[in-house]
């Protein structure tokens, strides 16, 4: 049975495997711990159309900041690009108490505000810590849209689910975006935030136009193992967007969970692609670098095979994808791209 982003990331141990625009939003001066959140003043009351019906936010409680509980997968780093200082983020990807739970490349947008790191664990989310923060918000926007889990966290403050056609942990980047700019009251601004990322990536693409048009795939190797990056990922629709095509025995294959096709030994051959980025969850870059059976495809044997190392923030940023850490990706992962381009 396929594994859900929870379990997977649960059953590898902190994902080193993790895959990105920086400095779009300010960030607010401010101080406190998680119940003193510094907020950018947002418009209320909205109404959010998600997943599971519509969601009224009435906004924070009178001469009060906007008290958010960010559980989504990169929710919070989206919060933080709009400005909006989540009183506790749920740590997908591990980065820990002293990361405040996000990247590298978001914590200083906290400031002096440290919020409740909730630690990911296979028993899902604490409620009982949830409720104790008195939120005025809980974001689950990329989640494994579970109706119970929904309806529990309903009952502790207003939330907001995923798009209504979303796959698990799917919801696109830019969906993601622009639905938690609302549900903060900063609609304009998030519409505006995808605007600026979505030029930055054109613009990314404009002076790569030797991508355009290249088969290409992105997947891990994780457990005994694979897993293929399927449309809905944002960590292949970044690719497409930088004008890749996603290579024709990959597109084949049947997505499990939406986001991703597990592989096994004897489907190998789907990354064979004139050009795959790779990455390891749960291995080291050199254990990817040596898999006999990865090295049997001649993507890895031509050096075509674009492998990030999973100490390094460019795979966490490919995996986090939102506006903060698809800046990185842009900065760090074309050129390795052009070099294997050039092999075909």
């Amino acid at each position: 049975m396929p594994l859900s982003r929870r379990a997977l990331l649960g059953t590898t141990g902190a994902l080193a495997a993790a895959i990105a625009l920086s400095a779009c939003g300010s960030s607010n001066g401010g101080s406190g711990a998680a119940s003193s959140s510094a907020s950018a003043a947002g418009t209320f009351p909205v109404t959010v159309e998600h997943k599971f019906g519509s969601t009224e936010v009435k906004g924070p409680k009178e001469g009060q900041e906007l008290k958010v509980v960010a559980l989504g997968w990169s929710d919070g780093e989206n919060c933080l690009a709009l400005g909006v200082k989540p009183i506790a983020v749920y740590d997908w990807l591990g980065f820990g108490k002293d990361k405040k739970g996000v990247g590298p490349w978001a914590v200083e947008k906290f400031g002096d505000v440290t919020p409740e790191v909730m630690e990911r664990s296979d028993s899902g989310i604490d409620y009982e810590l949830v409720q104790s923060l008195s939120p005025d918000l809980i974001l689950n926007v990329n989640s494994g849209y579970d109706e119970k889990e929904y309806k529990r966290l309903s009952e502790i403050a207003p939330t907001i689910s995923g798009p209504k056609d979303a796959q698990n942990f799917a919801p696109g980047w830019d969906n993601q975006t622009r639905m938690i700019g609302k549900a903060l009251g900063l609609e304009e601004q998030g519409n505006q935030l995808v605007d600026d990322t979505n030029a930055k990536i054109k613009e990314v693409a404009d002076k790569h136009p030797k991508f355009k048009g290249v088969q290409a795939v992105t997947g891990s190797k994780f457990g005994e193992a694979y897993g293929l990056s399927y449309t809905g990922d944002m960590r292949w629709d970044l690719m497409a967007d930088l004008g890749f095509t996603m290579y024709s025995k990959a597109a084949a294959m049947k997505p499990d969970k939406g986001f991703y096709a597990n592989v096994s030994e004897e489907q190998v051959s789907v990354f064979d692609a004139p050009v795959a980025v790779m990455f390891p969850i749960g291995y080291s870059l050199q254990e990817l670098k040596d898999d006999k059976i990865l090295n049997s495809l001649s993507v890895f044997k031509d050096g075509r095979a674009v492998l990030l190392d999973p100490e390094e923030d460019l795979v966490q940023a490919f995996s986090a994808g939102n506006p903060l850490s698809i800046g990185l990706v842009l900065d760090q992962l074309p050129p390795k791209l052009d070099t294997a381009v050039a092999k075909i």
